[in-house]
């Protein structure tokens, strides 16, 4: 298992590095209220950037600037960050540090926030080292103001919640479609908190730019995933040599439908896949004075993960890791001798990359490692191989 994870991510890191890195129309305004046009690397920041990538052409340098010499840096219908002085309390929430205060404590800092939804009512979200997440709001271009909430300790040791935020924004962004009641459901997530600023700059007739709803993609893919097979199978008996059979190489056909489920992170270059599979093996060998055929099909279903390298904006690399669950249902191995083997397989790995297209025709090679189809048997070992081409189209 170690050696097929090495394999796989060695792979990654080798195609990674001849793959072209995908940079976006953006811009960023300088500490000099300089406003640059450029071409920004767009990784999907998790945490809030301490420095952006960007080439000032298609062709150009790949430079780096730091967020301490930026105001604000923007990818155009992506994304938005803004440095502003604010007040924000860093208390934090590991159980084992709380205090029994319930009141937060500001500090006045000069921060950089991504901008979740801009409008009337604006919504900023900073995150540092994926653990400190606090929220700030503005309204009609006012203060930005810190959203707050606070975990501390109460005197029986238990967890309490400082839910200001939930009254900040009862007490501030009122509308008639915003009910009172419907407030404690509101939770200090980045989800939940858009929603609400959407909801009351809906209410209140404005334009508004929901970033977040301009990032998302399609969460799931549906995939039809027919192809070919090139199996090899043979069979060995630990106390009979002379019922040895080698069955050589088989092509047949197989198809199967796979839903890919990407995880919200690094733009959607890393998704979950399960794939189930029809699949089959038949053939026949006669050797010598015995005749030997099998008849094996069954469903596999590969789940795994994928990653993706972004070519250009219509073409994409990927490999992706499986591991293959193998359900054989009646199939079995005769000898016109009368014996009969009933196929039992082991479960193992799959090993694939391929191409995608415009997000719809993918092309990808796949390699099933050795697996045992006589798994119940003591005397007998088997050797079963996949190399798969596999035609894919995305609904």
């Amino acid at each position: 298992m170690k050696t097929y994870l090495l394999l796989f991510f060695t792979t990654i890191l080798s195609i990674n590095c001849f793959s072209q890195i995908a940079f976006e129309k953006g811009y960023f305004i300088n500490n000099a209220n300089q406003k640059t046009e450029c071409l920004i690397k767009n990784v999907d920041w998790l945490n809030n950037p301490t420095e952006i990538k960007y080439m000032l052409s298609d062709h150009g340098e790949t430079q780096d600037i730091s967020i301490e010499d930026i105001q604000e840096f923007g990818i155009y219908n992506v994304s938005e960050y803004q440095k502003e002085t604010v007040d924000i309390d860093r208390s934090t929430s590991s159980l084992t540090d709380l205090t029994s205060d319930r009141n937060p404590t500001f500090k006045s800092e000069y921060l950089l926030l991504r901008v979740l939804v801009k409008g009337n009512a604006t919504l900023y979200e900073y995150i540092e080292d994926g653990k400190l997440k606090r929220y700030f709001y503005s309204l009609n271009d006012s203060k930005i103001e810190q959203l707050v909430f606070k975990n501390y300790e109460l005197p029986n040791s238990k967890l309490g919640e400082n839910n200001m935020y939930r009254q900040q924004l009862w007490d501030n962004l009122k509308c008639s479609t915003i009910k009172k009641d419907k407030m404690q459901y509101v939770e200090y997530e980045r989800e939940d908190l858009v929603k609400f600023f959407v909801k009351y700059n809906t209410c209140e007739n404005q334009d508004f730019v929901n970033y977040v709803e301009k990032q998302k993609k399609d969460i799931f893919n549906f995939t039809i995933r027919p192809g070919i097979n090139s199996s090899s199978l043979s069979i060995q008996n630990n106390s009979f040599e002379y019922l040895d059979t080698d069955f050589g190489n088989t092509v047949s056909f197989r198809f199967g439908v796979e839903v890919e489920n990407f995880l919200p992170m690094n733009r959607n270059k890393w998704a979950i896949i399960v794939e189930p599979t029809y699949q089959y093996f038949k053939s026949d060998m006669e050797i010598e004075d015995y005749k030997v055929d099998v008849d094996y099909s069954s469903i596999e279903l590969p789940v795994g993960v994928r990653h993706y390298f972004n070519l250009n904006e219509n073409s994409q690399l990927f490999v992706n890791v499986s591991y293959v669950f193998d359900f054989s249902g009646n199939s079995v191995i005769n000898f016109d001798s009368g014996r009969e083997l009933e196929i039992n397989t082991t479960n193992d790995f799959a090993f694939g990359g391929g191409y995608k297209f415009n997000k719809k025709y993918s092309l990808e090679v796949r390699y099933l490692f050795s697996r045992d189809v006589l798994n119940s048997y003591d005397l007998w070992y088997s050797d079963y191989k996949t190399l798969s081409v596999i035609f894919g189209y995305t609904l």
